[in-house]
């Protein structure tokens, strides 16, 4: 016979089993099944949001995806068209190379694209020794940018990834690395490109991008593949689908490629991004007081996009525009607004500018001169 406080604790345990079970249910259904990596993360970059995330704070070392952080600040630092010669100091090192030799000259932007493209540890090496003269002292330029974003859980030593215990990020931290590197217009076109030819004072090569992402996903853009024996496979991917980007990082993932296609659609599923207002679409009249021109012009100068869930509720919007402007009136004076709202909520507000210059008639203004004599 079991006791009142015997029953309490069956129930207690049963009662528990049966929230552990509805807990399962709820995270199959709101998550990507099955992620192999170790460590993960997927972040919508525009609302700085994480839609999944997988042991995203544990320090873990990052093996080659260290050169997204290589080449922005290689991007941010250098004159892109400026001539390198490779310091002897950076030929030969261990791993994925481009075989760089003595005295060898190359272009800053062509090394970059040997980071991003082919890995290559030797032309990230030859940018470090470029821009700060030693390894050490990139490694300190690195962990300041790194110390701008905001990031607590990443320290570098090198700018190739080759193992240190003192060289680490999070997959959280990585995605923000990443999302910061995407806003680099030539970082994102440099990641972006499957195959390129680069010329250096002694010979061509040809470079192909290790990311297969970039054939295998609708819309990838990126960004960077990474492995040593003890970090395992390491990836950075991103997508652009119908104006909404997507970041998804691993971390020592037997199975990256299908792992960033489950977590990328995931994304893409709960996710969708509508174009409130482009350039110029709004467009009206307002009559002028005492101007040269009975009305004039107004118009938005600028877009206006926001990320909803799919599905969710329509968005409305209320127009308000002066009743008049009186002249004299210069192009871009506010002379109206655009209010987004949804779900009875202002979500956005979209200012309406003046599009021309509007004078005072010259009979004003010699009465209005007549009165300040």
């Amino acid at each position: 016979m079991y006791d009142n406080r015997s029953k309490i604790i069956v129930f207690i345990i049963i009662l528990a089993l049966i929230l552990s079970l509805f807990t399962i249910f709820i995270s199959s259904e709101s998550a990507p099944a099955a992620v192999s990596a170790k460590s993960a993360a997927l972040y919508e970059p525009q609302t700085q949001r994480f839609l999944y995330l997988k042991n995203a704070d544990e320090r873990l070392g990052m093996a080659s995806t260290t050169k997204i952080m290589t080449a922005l600040l290689a991007l941010e630092t250098l004159d892109l068209s400026e001539n390198v010669l490779i310091d002897d100091r950076a030929i030969g090192i261990e791993g994925s190379s481009i075989y760089l030799k003595s005295g060898e000259v190359m272009n800053a932007l062509d090394l970059i694209y040997a980071v991003l493209l082919q890995s290559a540890n030797d032309a990230a090496a030859a940018l470090a020794y470029k821009i700060s003269g030693s390894i050490e002292a990139f490694a300190d330029l690195m962990n300041q940018k790194a110390e701008e974003m905001g990031l607590k859980n990443t320290n570098f030593t090198n700018p190739h990834g080759l193992d240190d215990e003192n060289h680490y990020t999070t997959a959280r931290d990585l995605a923000i690395i990443s999302s910061a590197a995407l806003r680099n217009k030539d970082f994102k076109t440099i990641t972006s490109t499957y195959k390129k030819e680069i010329q250096s004072s002694d010979e061509t090569r040809i470079l192909v991008n290790h990311n297969k992402m970039l054939k295998m996903y609708d819309g990838c853009i990126g960004v960077k593949t990474g492995y040593t024996k003890k970090c395992g496979r390491c990836l950075v991917s991103a997508a652009e689908r119908d104006m909404l980007t997507m970041i998804c990082v691993t971390i020592d993932a037997p199975d990256d490629w299908n792992d960033h296609t489950k977590m990328l659609d995931y994304g893409y599923s709960l996710l969708e991004a509508r174009m409130l207002a482009s350039v110029g679409e709004f467009n009206f009249k307002i009559p002028v007081l005492n101007g040269t021109n009975d009305y004039v012009s107004i118009s938005n100068t600028e877009e206006i996009k926001r990320i909803f869930k799919t599905n969710d509720s329509e968005v409305e919007y209320c127009v308000k525009l002066s009743r008049y402007a009186s002249a004299p009136i210069k192009g871009g004076d506010i002379l109206g607004s655009v209010i987004f709202t949804k779900d009875g909520e202002n979500i956005a507000v979209l200012n309406l500018y003046a599009t021309e210059n509007i004078d005072l008639k010259e009979s004003k203004k010699g009465f209005f001169h007549f009165l300040n004599k």
